[in-house]
């Protein structure tokens, strides 16, 4: 079923809407989850708390992109958990994923009270512009998605070391055009 009919049943709150979502969107949004959270249950229960959010936001929010609508979703979602499960120190989940971005933000950089969220936004969309598909693809599904750094590599054909060097290369360039301005 296309999105826009998908969009249509959630407007029309028709209940085949979640289960054309989870049909179509399933595996994809358990991925997000999975690589954040690692534990499958918790990501299927965030894939699941996502079907609900999308049920209470469609109507009034009309996703221009369905797809990136529910990534986003899951994501926040997960990313909640993670901050939960976190808090209570039962696993480290993405911790290392945050950590490789730290070095790239300057240590007297503080994003929520110092730099407007529109303004880092457009810098770093700006860069991202300036990458070739390849990197910018790269960047998406390590930052974003979550996706391990050997499963990049695996799909990328290359060692985890070759992608590690790559993703060390891009984190260091995010960094110069975020001190740079």
């Amino acid at each position: 079923m296309k999105d826009e009919q998908i969009v249509e049943l959630y407007l029309q709150r028709d209940e085949r809407a979640v289960e054309e979502t989870q049909s179509k969107y399933g595996a994809y949004c358990f991925r997000i989850a999975k690589n954040i959270l690692t534990i499958r249950e918790d990501a299927e229960e965030c894939v699941n708390d996502t079907w609900n959010a999308a049920w209470n936001k469609i109507p009034p929010t009309i996703p221009v992109s369905f797809k990136a609508f529910l990534g986003k979703l899951v994501r926040d979602i997960s990313l909640s958990r993670y901050r939960k499960n976190h808090a209570k120190k039962r696993f480290c989940g993405i911790e290392v994923m945050l950590d490789e971005l730290e070095e790239c933000i300057p240590s007297d950089f503080d994003v929520e009270q110092n730099f407007a969220h529109r303004q880092l936004s457009k810098t770093i969309n700006r860069w991202l512009g300036s990458l070739s598909r390849e990197e910018r693809v790269l960047f998406v599904k390590r930052y974003y998605y979550g996706e391990a750094v050997k499963d990049l590599a695996k799909a990328h054909g290359c060692t985890e070391n070759q992608m590690a060097q790559k993703m060390r290369k891009l984190r260091k360039s995010l960094k110069a055009c975020l001190v740079g301005g």
